[in-house]
């Protein structure tokens, strides 16, 4: 077989041996947690501009904020590369 397929294969039993609580070697990547309304307040935008900028639902952003929920997956990401890097992520929007 190619070197694709087995580096594939063998980061798929990792994958797996690793959801299955065995002892591998794997790098997990866990977002911090974010103060979503410090956040916002630094950048300077109102709730509904920071929902609308991020595509994030005024609810949601509202939930997040009370700490009723957590921002999860792409967008725990993508708001830790904001609190990074507040002007990259903003210039990349708006050029």
């Amino acid at each position: 077989m190619n070197s694709a397929f087995e580096s594939i294969a063998k980061g798929l039993k990792e994958a797996v041996d690793y959801s299955l609580g065995e002892d591998v070697e794997v790098r997990v990547f866990e977002p911090d947690p974010i103060n979503l309304k410090e956040l916002r307040n630094q950048i300077g935008m109102t709730q509904r501009e920071f929902a609308t900028t991020f595509g994030i639902s005024l609810g949601t952003l509202r939930h997040w904020e009370r700490g009723d929920r957590q921002p999860r997956g792409a967008a725990l990401v993508l708001l830790n590369l904001l609190q990074k890097n507040p002007k990259a992520i903003l210039e990349v929007l708006y050029g």
